[in-house]
């Protein structure tokens, strides 16, 4: 199976994918600038996080790192694709959920 991390930056990586293929109309696999720009910042943000492995969601977690426009960007795809991920991606969906339920994030 995948490791936390690895498996935090495929669930934002597919939710990415899923909101630029329907609201900005790309072909399959690939990104608007606008959303490979919010993809490419995010998969820095979890590279740099410091909790790792010990992480929750970013949603629940004590050190907002992401800039405000950044962060409001990517609440505006979660909110679109999450739902969605329940019937294309039912695994990332339901792993990412259960790791939404950590309470808190712990530095490893």
């Amino acid at each position: 199976m995948f490791s936390r991390m690895e498996r935090e930056r495929k669930t934002v990586r597919k939710m990415i994918t899923l909101y630029c293929r329907i609201k900005h109309r790309t072909k399959k696999g690939e990104l608007c600038v606008s959303c490979r720009e919010l993809h490419d910042y995010a998969m820095m943000r979890l590279k740099k996080c410091p909790f790792q492995e010990g992480k929750t969601t970013c949603g629940n977690c004590a050190i907002h790192c992401y800039k405000k426009d950044m962060r409001e960007r990517i609440r505006e795809v979660m909110r679109f694709a999450g739902p969605k991920m329940i019937g294309r991606h039912p695994i990332f969906a339901l792993m990412h959920v259960l790791d939404g339920m950590r309470k808190r994030a712990v530095r490893k």
